[in-house]
């Protein structure tokens, strides 16, 4: 009977399949969030806010070493952004988040609130 090896890929890496059901591939809308760490874990809660409300619409709990290699590939990602589209402007201090509403009021929030 022969056996069948499972060969990795050139460069030593296995692929891994990866399956994603469709009400995580529509995605989930976030305008903030809000990051809390402990001695083993960080956690990133997203928010939507829609003033003078909002709602975490997800909670991602990472281990401190795999935040360190997200905020690596999120700061590379965000070179190659700016390389391409160019330069975000940045924002401190008082963000003026206007949102109108049907009666065409502005309201906004501030992110220092959130630290």
């Amino acid at each position: 009977m022969d056996k069948q090896q499972d060969n990795p890929p050139a460069g030593g890496q296995q692929q891994i399949q990866v399956k994603i059901p469709d009400d995580v591939l529509k995605g989930i809308y976030a305008n903030m969030v809000q990051i809390g760490h402990g001695p083993e874990e960080f956690i990133l809660d997203f928010m939507n806010i829609f003033p003078p409300s909002g709602i975490i619409s997800a909670r991602v709990i990472l281990s401190p070493g795999h935040m360190k290699r997200v905020v690596s590939a999120m700061q590379d990602n965000l070179k190659k952004y700016e390389e391409q589209f160019g330069t975000i402007k940045s924002v401190t201090g008082q963000v003026d988040s206007t949102i109108s509403s049907s009666s065409d009021h502005k309201i906004g929030f501030d992110t220092a609130l959130a630290k």
